[in-house]
C-alpha cells in the first residue's frame, strides 16, 4: 500500500488531481488485491545509502533551487541548506529543506568513485549548502592548458554547520553503513572536476560531533617522523590513497591526477596546506588514518615501505652511513696453524688527505692489534674491547693520495672480531682555508678588470688537494632593474650567492641521480629506454637506448620549443603544463637525426632523462636529489624552485635583464619581461615543466658545489656517504668512442673542447657548462676542482652587424677557458704542485 501511495504522489506532482481521481479506484483494486506472501528474511543483505556526500553550491540561494529544484537544471541533491548572509533567501531563519526522498536517487554526485563503488548517485545521500566561493580565472592563449583557478572560499556560516552537523546525525541513525570515512566530499569522490566543499569546510568539527574520519595527533607525529628520514615513495603513496578510498591510477609518477587527488585529500585533513604536493606531512596524516581505519590494509603498506626503505632506488644509499673502507677481522690465535701467512688478505689502500682523517674502530673480545697506516703502527692499546665505535685521528700518518693500511696480531677470544672503517676524505673547513702559496692575482687581475669595464660579476672555487684554494666573490649579483636602467644601489656578489646552474643541471642532478641508480643495480644505460617508459615507442624510440641519451646520440635536435604556441611543429607539440609536456616527450616529439649520426647536444634527451629518475624512483626528480643525494652532504644552497622553498631573492645573482628574450630573439604570449632573480631562466624548465627539469631548473652556490666536486674526486663518496661507486664514476666520465666529446653525461676535457677546460686540463678532467654563465671543471690527475659561477647574461643587450648579443659575453672572463687556463696556470707553478 505505502508503494501505491507513493505513487499516487507523484501522479498528483506531475498530473493534477483530474488524473489522479480518474485512476485512484484502479490503483486501491490494485493494491488491495496483491497476492499474499509469508516472510523469510535472509541475512544476506545491507543498506543501499554507503555514503554521504557534502558539497557546496558555489551559487546563492535562488540560484540554487533553479539549478536543484526546477527541471531543466539536471541536477539535484537530498537537501539543501541556505545562507543567512544571501540577499537572495527570503526567510529570516535558515532552515533544512528536503529536496528529494532519502530512498530515492538524486544526481549530485556526477562521475564518481569512492571505495570501490562508482556512479555514486546510487548509493550515496548528498546534502548541498550555500556558500560561494570567489574563484579567478586565468586568461592563457588558444592551446594552453588552464592552471587550477584561483579560489577565496569564505567561512560557511555558523547556524549552517549546526543544521549539518543535526541532519547528518539522523542521516548516520538511519543508515548505519555509512562508516567514518565514508562521510566525505565532492572534491573527494571527483577530485579532477571538483574542489567542494573546499578547505574551510569544517570535517573536524564534524568529526567532534560523530561525523565522519579524523586522525590522531600522536599517530601524524610518529608517522611525520619516519618519513622526514625516509620518505615513502610515490607509488607507495598511491596505493595508500587508494587504499582509504580514492579512485586513483597507480602510476607511480606525480602526475595530474595523482596531484588532483593530494588536493582533495589535503583539503580534507591538512586545509591549511594544499599544495598539491606528496610532502611528508601529508603522507603521515594519511598512515595516520590508515592506522585507525584500516589497519588490516595498512600491514601491507608498511611492509613494502619496510622493503622499499632498505632496497629500492629510492632510499639512497647515501642517507646511511657509508665509508669509503669497511673492514671486519677474526683474531689470528686460532688461525694460521700450518705456519703459511697471506700477505694481501689484511692490507687495504684508501684515499687520504694529508694531516687529516679518521679511524672508526669497534671490537668484541679483542684484546690486541697492530694496525699500521702508510708504515706507523698507531699506538691505541688502550682502544680494544669496546663494543661501542671509537673514532680515532689519524691525521698525523695520512698524505695527499693513496695511502696504506694493515692490520696484523689480532688477539683475543676465539670469537673476537675487529671492525674497522675509514670515512671517504671531506673538505678542510672554510675557514682555515688558504692559497697555499699559489699565486691567483692574474685570474682576479682579468675578473675585476671586466667588471669594471660592465662585466656583472662572478664567483670563484678552487679546491685542490682537498684544500680550498680560492674562494672569491666579484662585482654584483644584481646591477639592473626591471626597466634595464642601472640600480642606484647594486646589490654585490657574495660567494655564498646561488646561481642559476642552467645546463650545469644536466650533470649534478641528472647524471648524478641515474649514476646512483646505475651504482645501486635499478638501471642498465645500455638497455632500451623502453624498458622503463613503455610508452616510449614507435617511430624508432625502441632502438634508443639509455645511454643514446646520454651521450646526446640519440638523433634528437638541440631543443624543441614547446612552451611556444608557434613552435616549428605548432600546437601539436606545445606544452605549458607539465602532464602534457611529459606526453609530448615520450610519445610525440619527433627525431632530426639518426641514431647514428654524431653528438648532437640537445636538450630533449635530458629532459626525458628527468622523467626517467622520476619513473624509477616514484618520486619527482627535485625531491629525489634534494632527499638522497645533496640533504646527506647537507648541502643546504642546492635545489631546484628555489623561491617555492623559502629562499630570498637577494641570494642569487641575476640572470637576463628582460625575461626570457635571449637578446631579443624570442617572444611569446605569456613570457617573463623582468629581471629573473632565484627562477630559472630555460623557458621548458619554467613553463613546460614548471620548474624541476632533467636539462635546467637546478641552482646551487659554490659551496656546495664544491662538496660534489670532491665527491666526485673521491670516486663517488663524501664522509660517510657513498653516493655511486669508483667504477661507476670511471664508466661516465670516459669516453664511449675515441671522438666523443661527452661520456655519460659529462662532457670531456679531451678532443679540443679547450673553450672550456683551457689550456692545460688533463686527458681525465671532465665538467660541464650553463647558459648563464657557469662553468665546472673536475680533474682528477691533479686532484683539481674549478667552479666558475658567472652572471654575464645580466648585461644589456648590443647590436654587432645584424645580430644581438648579451654584453656580458664579449667579455675574456665570459670565455670559460681563459679563467679555467689562468687557474692551471698558477697552480702548475707554485711550489706546492711541485712538492
Amino acid at each position: 500500500m505505502k508503494a501505491c501511495f507513493t505513487l499516487m504522489n507523484r501522479l498528483t506532482r506531475q498530473f493534477g488531481n483530474i488524473v489522479c481521481i480518474f485512476t485512484l479506484s484502479v490503483l486501491i483494486i490494485s493494491c488491495t488485491s496483491s497476492s499474499h506472501f509469508t516472510e523469510l528474511p535472509s541475512s544476506n543483505y545491507s543498506y543501499r545509502v554507503k555514503s554521504l556526500v557534502m558539497h557546496f553550491t558555489a551559487v546563492n540561494y535562488q540560484d540554487s533551487v533553479k539549478f536543484l529544484v526546477n527541471e531543466g537544471g539536471g541536477v539535484s541533491s537530498h537537501y539543501l541548506i541556505p545562507q543567512l548572509n544571501d540577499d537572495s533567501y527570503p526567510k529570516d531563519n535558515i532552515e533544512v529543506l528536503k529536496l528529494v526522498d532519502e530512498t530515492e536517487r538524486a544526481w549530485h554526485a556526477g562521475v564518481s568513485y569512492w571505495q570501490g563503488r562508482s556512479g555514486l548517485n546510487d548509493s550515496s545521500i548528498g546534502i548541498e549548502i550555500v556558500n560561494m566561493p570567489e574563484c579567478i580565472e586565468q586568461d592563457v592563449p588558444p592551446g594552453f592548458i588552464k592552471p587550477k583557478p584561483l579560489c577565496i572560499f569564505p567561512e560557511f556560516e555558523s547556524k549552517q554547520i549546526d543544521l549539518l552537523i543535526a541532519l547528518s546525525q539522523d542521516i548516520l541513525a538511519r543508515n548505519p553503513d555509512i562508516t567514518p570515512t565514508a562521510v566525505i566530499g565532492h572534491s573527494d569522490i571527483a577530485p579532477s572536476r571538483k574542489n567542494d566543499p573546499g578547505p574551510r569546510f569544517p570535517w573536524q568539527k564534524l568529526y567532534e560531533a560523530g561525523i565522519g574520519a579524523w586522525y590522531e595527533k600522536d599517530a601524524v607525529a610518529k608517522y611525520w617522523q619516519i618519513f622526514n628520514e625516509h620518505p615513502p615513495h610515490l607509488g607507495l603513496l598511491q596505493r595508500a590513497l587508494y587504499t582509504y578510498g580514492y579512485g586513483i591510477n597507480l602510476t607511480g609518477e606525480l602526475d595530474k591526477q595523482t596531484q588532483d587527488v593530494l588536493g582533495a585529500f589535503q583539503m580534507h585533513f591538512v586545509p591549511w596546506q594544499v599544495n598539491y604536493n606528496p610532502d611528508n606531512s601529508t603522507a603521515a596524516t594519511l598512515f595516520a588514518l590508515l592506522e585507525k581505519y584500516f589497519p588490516e590494509q595498512l600491514t601491507d603498506l608498511v611492509e613494502e615501505y619496510s622493503k622499499h626503505k632498505v632496497n629500492s632506488a629510492t632510499e639512497s644509499a647515501a642517507i646511511r652511513p657509508k665509508n669509503q673502507l669497511n673492514m671486519l677481522f677474526l683474531n689470528d690465535s686460532p688461525a694460521n696453524k700450518n705456519g703459511k701467512r697471506l700477505y694481501n688478505d689484511k692490507r687495504y689502500s684508501f684515499l687520504g688527505l694529508a694531516n687529516t682523517g679518521t679511524l672508526i674502530l669497534q671490537s668484541e673480545n679483542i684484546e690486541s692489534a697492530d694496525i699500521i697506516i702508510n708504515g706507523q703502527k698507531l699506538n691505541i692499546s688502550d682502544r680494544f674491547n669496546h663494543q661501542e665505535q671509537l673514532v680515532y685521528s689519524i691525521a698525523r700518518r695520512t698524505r695527499n693520495g693513496i695511502n696504506t693500511i694493515k692490520v696484523n696480531n689480532i688477539k683475543g677470544a676465539e670469537n673476537g672480531t675487529l671492525t674497522l672503517s675509514i670515512p671517504y676524505p671531506e673538505i678542510t673547513p672554510l675557514d682555515t682555508f688558504a692559497s697555499n702559496g699559489i699565486d691567483f692575482s692574474a685570474v682576479d687581475s682579468l675578473i675585476e678588470h671586466d667588471v669594471e669595464n660592465g662585466f656583472p660579476g662572478a664567483t670563484l672555487l678552487v679546491l685542490y688537494q682537498g684544500k680550498i684554494v680560492k674562494r672569491s666573490a666579484y662585482g654584483y649579483a644584481r646591477k639592473y632593474a626591471d626597466g634595464g636602467e642601472l640600480l642606484t644601489i647594486p646589490e654585490p656578489m657574495l660567494a655564498s650567492t646561488q646561481f642559476d646552474l642552467a645546463s650545469n643541471t644536466k650533470v649534478f642532478a641528472t647524471t648524478m641521480a641515474i649514476m646512483k641508480l646505475v651504482s645501486d643495480g635499478h638501471l642498465d644505460v645500455d638497455a632500451p629506454l623502453s624498458q622503463y617508459l613503455e610508452e616510449y615507442s614507435g617511430a624508432g624510440r625502441e632502438t634508443r637506448s639509455i645511454a643514446d641519451l646520454l651521450t646526446h646520440s640519440s638523433g634528437y635536435n638541440s631543443e624543441v620549443q614547446l612552451f611556444k604556441l608557434d613552435n616549428p611543429f605548432g600546437e601539436a607539440l606545445y606544452s605549458q603544463d607539465k602532464a602534457l609536456t611529459r606526453d609530448i616527450l615520450l610519445k610525440k616529439l619527433p627525431f632530426a637525426h639518426t641514431k647514428d649520426s654524431a653528438q648532437q647536444y640537445s636538450d630533449t634527451n635530458f629532459m626525458i632523462l628527468g622523467l626517467l629518475v622520476e619513473r624509477i624512483t616514484g618520486m619527482p626528480l627535485d625531491e629525489y636529489v634534494e632527499t638522497h643525494i645533496y640533504k646527506p652532504l647537507n648541502l643546504a644552497a642546492t635545489m631546484y624552485n628555489p623561491l617555492q622553498k623559502r629562499q630570498q631573492k637577494s641570494f642569487f645573482a641575476a640572470t637576463e635583464i628582460k625575461g626570457n628574450t635571449r637578446a631579443g630573439e624570442v617572444d611569446f604570449a605569456n613570457i617573463r619581461k623582468y629581471v629573473l632573480q632565484g627562477e630559472v631562466h630555460d623557458e621548458k624548465a619554467y613553463y613546460s615543466l614548471q620548474g624541476v627539469a632533467g636539462h635546467a631548473g637546478l641552482f646551487s652556490n659554490v659551496d656546495d658545489l664544491a662538496v660534489l666536486a670532491k665527491l666526485l674526486l673521491n670516486g663517488g663518496g663524501y664522509g660517510m656517504h657513498a653516493l655511486f661507486d669508483a667504477n661507476t664514476l670511471k664508466r661516465f666520465t670516459h669516453p664511449r668512442h675515441s671522438e666523443d666529446s661527452f661520456g655519460l653525461g659529462w662532457r670531456l676535457a679531451a678532443n679540443d673542447n679547450k673553450w672550456h677546460f683551457g689550456a692545460y686540463a688533463s686527458e681525465q678532467a671532465f665538467g660541464h657548462t650553463g647558459w648563464t654563465g657557469t662553468a665546472t671543471l673536475i680533474d682528477p690527475k691533479l686532484d683539481l676542482a674549478v667552479i666558475y659561477l658567472s652572471n654575464k647574461k645580466h648585461s644589456p643587450v648590443i647590436k654587432q652587424g645584424e645580430k644581438l648579443y648579451f654584453e656580458g659575453d664579449k667579455f675574456d672572463s665570459a670565455r670559460y677557458g681563459n679563467v679555467m687556463t689562468l687557474i692551471y696556470e698558477a697552480i702548475l707553478s707554485s711550489k706546492s704542485s711541485n712538492e
